[in-house]
């Protein structure tokens, strides 16, 4: 047993022991990684309703996985397909009146245009006639000034009927005009792309999965009928999930993307690879008074962590923790 009143010896245990508490005292004040929050989140694909339709079939539950093009509900088709039956008959009656005017007049209507302007043609030489011997006996003081008057407004409107009958016919010989014609053909173009387009909703009532992937959500059961543009299905895609995080200001410089980081989940042994592959611009939030100083610190900045296959079973919304490797950047 070493002997306590020894004074070089009580000095050297003294030293070992300062030494040991400035070694605890480095170690506990080194540096830690600076670490943001987050959640797991996936790439999201929403079916929305091509027509507002009710769901007639469901063919997935939520959670199930898809292939690409595999049906996930089916929606009636009796309405769609009226509509299309009626743009169709619409199409049909513009067409017809487009091939009326190609074809021009009938030549039973150019020869009934003909007899009405020979008819009109005598009317007015009876008119002229009688207006010739209105003057002669006005002339004579036979009749008076209103006997005249009436046999001159007579022959001029009788005039007028030949003139009229007259321009009916070259409308006839002439045919329809050009413009007619292309404002005829603009109808039925307008018709027909209201037919393609309701013909492509009637093959859209199948609603498929555009990649592969698995169902999140189904807001919508067998029977409902949701309205054009609602929320079907939403897919979850991709072959990895990524981490969604909010990078507080003083830690944005250094955030870059491509950078790497590395990813703890909350419940899970060791830790997961990821890079930066998104980072917001604008900060997320932002205050009503104007931030100035050590107040900038308050703003966060979003950003998406990929992560690697070995991911690929993280369920959607657990909480994580993510280091930067010393801010590296691409």
């Amino acid at each position: 047993m070493a002997d306590q009143s020894n004074p070089r010896q009580r000095f050297g245990i003294v030293g070992r022991a300062v030494s040991c508490a400035m070694v605890l005292l480095v170690a506990g004040c080194a540096p830690k990684s600076p670490q943001v929050l987050g959640t797991v989140e996936w790439d999201r694909i929403t079916l929305p309703a091509p027509v507002s339709e009710r769901i007639a079939k469901v063919d997935v539950r939520e959670g199930d996985a898809v292939a690409a093009g595999a049906t996930v509900m089916t929606l009636e088709t009796t309405r769609t397909q009226a509509r299309l039956d009626a743009a169709k008959a619409d199409v049909a009656r513009l067409q017809t009146a487009l091939d009326e005017l190609r074809a021009g007049p009938r030549r039973e209507d150019i020869a009934q245009a003909r007899a009405r302007l020979a008819g009109a043609r005598s009317v007015a030489t009876n008119a002229r006639q009688a207006l010739q011997r209105a003057q002669a006996e006005f002339a004579k003081q036979v009749i008076p000034r209103a006997s005249l008057d009436a046999a001159i407004a007579q022959s001029g409107s009788a005039e007028a009927d030949a003139q009229a009958a007259q321009q009916a016919l070259a409308i006839l010989l002439h045919g329809s005009r050009p413009e007619d014609i292309a404002q005829a053909q603009s109808a039925v173009a307008s018709a027909q792309a209201q037919v393609d387009s309701i013909t492509v909703d009637l093959q859209r009532v199948r609603i498929a999965a555009p990649r592969v992937g698995r169902i999140d959500s189904l807001p919508y059961r067998q029977g409902d009928q949701p309205p054009i543009g609602a929320p079907l299905a939403v897919e979850l895609v991709g072959d990895a999930p990524y981490a969604r995080v909010y990078v507080p200001e003083p830690l944005r410089a250094g955030v870059k993307i491509g950078a790497a980081a590395r990813v703890t989940v909350d419940g899970r042994a060791g830790s997961f690879a990821g890079r930066v592959r998104a980072i917001r611009a604008e900060p997320s939030f932002t205050p009503y008074y104007a931030l100035t100083g050590e107040d900038a610190s308050r703003l966060s900045y979003l950003a998406e962590i990929q992560l690697g296959k070995d991911a690929a079973d993280l369920p959607i919304g657990v909480p994580v923790h993510v280091e930067f490797a010393g801010g590296a950047g691409r």
